[in-house]
């Protein structure tokens, strides 16, 4: 198994090309939008040259690296030769079942379809395909270069989410009850739980869109109350305000800084 496929050049798409073509696959990186495309190439060039400067790489790997790495916009043609295609697109039901339908009929009938979904059901995928034996869930984690861990089992949520929503959703919570206030919150579970990023922050780097979706797809699959999203994560989603990716969520996310400044409206 040599020929790669993924669909999707955001976060976790590129994450996932970086991360075949660094092990020695051929990866065909595919999106709709070629500006999404170039974007994911400078992305994981940046973060070659970061593994230069610690020294775990070569000038020469990078190099190699980014010539196992192909771009297209034509599913049709990306996945035509693939042994294996990771569709790595937002986590939208609808929008996953379209993509499998796709890759279904332009695959070969033997090519393994992966799906990164991080929470929703692998059987309601498969049976959008005519090869549901050939469908498997595989869910990176953020940043995919870095964290050493694909979770398969197929339950809402998996293990990772179902443990981590839940704790977001409550921080969000804990703030819109005005418990605490951003920073508070963040510094207690840094301090106090020795937590790396406080849940805020994280709901941020993931999305908070993405975090809205899979409480959604957690609520819907196991019934149960305790996922039910705040009304905050709610209204801040639809107001566009969703984290890294827009420049403003729990925080003002300027690219280039590191700093970490609340939202003028959580001040």
């Amino acid at each position: 198994m040599k020929e790669i496929a993924v669909i999707g050049a955001g976060t976790m798409g590129n994450g996932i090309a970086h991360v075949f073509a660094q092990s020695g696959f051929n990866v065909t990186l595919i999106d709709v939008q070629d500006a999404a495309l170039e974007r994911a190439l400078s992305t994981i060039g940046r973060n070659l040259d970061r593994l230069i400067k610690k020294e775990k790489i070569t000038e020469a790997d990078k190099e190699a690296t980014l010539g196992r790495i192909r771009t297209s916009t034509a599913m049709d043609e990306g996945v035509a030769n693939a042994n294996l295609v990771v569709e790595a697109a937002t986590e939208r039901t609808d929008l996953k079942l379209s993509i499998f339908k796709a890759m279904d009929a332009a695959a070969p009938a033997d090519c393994i379809l992966a799906t990164n979904t991080s929470s929703i059901s692998i059987t309601q995928i498969a049976a959008a395909t005519n090869h549901p034996e050939q469908v498997i869930g595989m869910h990176f984690m953020n940043p995919v270069p870095v964290m050493k861990l694909v979770e398969v089992n197929d339950y809402p949520g998996f293990v990772a989410n179902r443990i981590l929503m839940p704790m977001i959703n409550e921080a969000i919570i804990t703030l819109h009850e005005g418990v605490a206030d951003v920073e508070a919150i963040d510094t207690v579970m840094k301090l106090g739980m020795a937590h790396p990023m406080g849940p805020l922050q994280l709901a941020d780097f993931i999305g908070l869109d993405v975090c809205l979706s899979i409480l959604r797809v957690l609520h819907e699959g196991l019934g149960n109350p305790k996922y039910a999203p705040c009304p905050l994560l709610v209204n801040m989603v639809t107001a566009g305000h969703l984290g890294v990716k827009s420049g403003q969520g729990f925080y003002v996310h300027t690219r280039g800084s590191k700093d970490l400044v609340v939202a003028p409206n959580f001040r």
